[in-house]
C-alpha cells in the first residue's frame, strides 16, 4: 500500500466565512462545497498553490470541532510564498492576528505566523538562502546554547 496524497482538513465555526477569508487572504480557489439545507457546510475543497485543503463547519454532535471550541490550534499550516511580509500583512488586514512577526531564521527562511479569524495558525515564509541539513543542525546547536 502507498499513500497517494495528504490533505489538511480544517474544522471551523462558520466555514463559509473562512472560505471567503482564505480566498481573499491567501488566494484560495474554491473547487466545490457540499451544503446542508440548514446552510452548514459539510465539506468543501479549496486549492492553494496546487494543494487541496479541505474545510467543514463544526459538527459538535459528532465531536468534530475547531480551534475556537477547543481553545486553540494544535497544528499549523505552512505556506511557502514569494514574499512572506506582504502575505502576512494582507492576512492581518483581512482580520487575522499576528502571532509571530516575520524574521530571518537559521534554517534559511524568513517567516512569521498569523492566526486566522477562525483559530487556525498559518506559518508563512519564503526562502532567503539554501542551508544543508548539516549546517542547519550546526546553527540549531548554536541557537540552543544561547
Amino acid at each position: 500500500m502507498s499513500i497517494h496524497e495528504v490533505f489538511a482538513y480544517l474544522r471551523l465555526r462558520d466555514a463559509g466565512r473562512a472560505i471567503a477569508y482564505y480566498r481573499d487572504a491567501f488566494g484560495a480557489t474554491e473547487k466545490f462545497r457540499l451544503t446542508e439545507p440548514s446552510g452548514r457546510i459539510g465539506h468543501a475543497e479549496l486549492l492553494l498553490g496546487g494543494t487541496t485543503i479541505m474545510v467543514s463547519d463544526e459538527y459538535p454532535e459528532m465531536n468534530i470541532v475547531g480551534p475556537q471550541t477547543l481553545g486553540g490550534a494544535s497544528s499549523s499550516i505552512h505556506l511557502h510564498v514569494d514574499d512572506c511580509d506582504a502575505l502576512l500583512a494582507k492576512a492581518v488586514e483581512l482580520g487575522g492576528t499576528l502571532v509571530r512577526p516575520a524574521a530571518d531564521h537559521f534554517y534559511g527562511e524568513r517567516s512569521g505566523t498569523v492566526r486566522d479569524p477562525f483559530g487556525h495558525e498559518w506559518n508563512i515564509g519564503h526562502a532567503i538562502e539554501e542551508v544543508t541539513p548539516a549546517e542547519m543542525q550546526r546553527r540549531y546547536d548554536e541557537l540552543m546554547k544561547a
